[in-house]
């Protein structure tokens, strides 16, 4: 077994056992506290039964993340402990991404706290939402080009001619700021954004770990954190499926907007530091899908004055249209999977047909 791949099952398994064991308590720490969901009055009926549903659970995500990384990493330098400082087993894009999964989850803890405090629906305001967000992608993004030698181009599967220049930090704040908001638009079922991120998850721990192991077939940049990128990668996988053994439903917590803007961030800073950014369109479609079917609503009701959909997201559509919540929760993790798949298809065949080099 390579010390890559000893790492990866370490990560994630220190993040699932963490994520197992600790939600309970997080949900016996919430219930006492009060911090129960707030249903929008919009929502179909069978919403109103998950009042009160401890929410903010996103925290033993991040937690439990965290943890599975930081132990990948003390486990990796004490392999090498006798020829190498402590300080070459840390990673600056491992560290940018961790960063940006606890900094995009602290922005949604107040957009949560704050809906609880005054008893509402609604949290922080869209502007005190993005300014959040905004902070967070500019310093991943200044950490990303100066300090992890991250490529400022457009990428696919890899860096293409397209170059952003000045513009990178724009471009890493929409990255960051649409990742988390589809991911957070897929979270009204239970268990149906936790599902389907750790499909995703699973996708970019091969996709990383692949780089890792094939150093030559990819900028410096890249192949400079893969490893602890895989490791990130891998600790948030297994905390996603910790989580859904409790969030799936009937749903025992909600990871409410802490998980789903700590996730689309960490996504979002894997596919730019694994240079993949629009790649990350195929692997989480799913996500596009259910943010679409907002877009399209919303447009279709504006010019037309009709709505396309029972209800956007595309879950609630068919749940009006009388599909069970758990039908539609499993046939869009079949879809969720079948894109992440289709992904890494292409990431392979993209490698196959450069002969396995850059």
């Amino acid at each position: 077994m390579t010390y890559g791949m000893r790492g990866i099952l370490i990560s994630a398994g220190v993040a699932l056992v963490a994520s197992l064991v600790g939600t309970p308590l997080i949900i016996r720490f919430f219930r006492r506290r009060g911090y129960g969901q707030l249903i929008r009055a919009d929502l179909p009926q069978a919403h109103l039964s998950k009042r009160g549903t401890p929410t903010m659970g996103g925290t033993v995500i991040i937690g439990a993340g965290i943890l599975g990384y930081v132990v990948a990493t003390l486990a990796q330098w004490w392999t090498v402990r006798d020829t190498a400082p402590f300080v070459d087993a840390l990673s600056a894009g491992g560290l940018l991404a961790i960063g940006v999964f606890a900094g995009m989850g602290a922005v949604g803890f107040l957009d949560d706290y704050i809906k609880l405090r005054r008893n509402r629906s609604l949290g922080l305001t869209k502007t005190a939402k993005f300014g959040g967000q905004a902070v967070v992608a500019g310093l991943f993004a200044v950490g990303a080009e100066y300090v992890a030698a991250t490529s400022t181009h457009l990428s696919f599967i890899r860096a293409t001619d397209f170059d952003f220049g000045r513009w990178f930090v724009l471009w890493c704040f929409l990255m960051l700021a649409a990742a988390s908001n589809a991911v957070n638009l897929t979270d009204g079922l239970d268990g149906l954004a936790a599902g389907t991120s750790a499909l995703v998850f699973g996708a970019y721990t091969v996709i990383a770990f692949w780089q890792f192991r094939n150093p030559a077939a990819y900028a410096l940049g890249v192949t400079l954190h893969a490893g602890a990128l895989a490791f990130a990668a891998a600790a948030a996988l297994g905390a996603c499926l910790g989580f859904l053994w409790w969030n799936a439903p009937p749903a025992k917590i909600i990871m409410g907007d802490t998980g789903s803007l700590a996730i689309g961030g960490l996504l979002a800073a894997l596919a730019v530091l694994t240079e993949t950014e629009l790649l990350l369109v195929i692997l989480g479609g799913l996500y596009v899908v259910e943010t679409a079917s907002v877009i399209l609503q919303v447009g279709s009701f504006r010019l037309f004055g009709r709505r396309l959909f029972k209800m956007a997201p595309l879950h609630h559509h068919y749940e009006l249209a009388g599909w069970e919540e758990t039908t539609v929760i499993v046939r869009f993790w079949i879809v969720g999977g079948l894109a992440a798949a289709f992904g890494l298809g292409l990431f392979y065949a993209e490698f196959i047909a450069r002969g396995g080099s850059g």
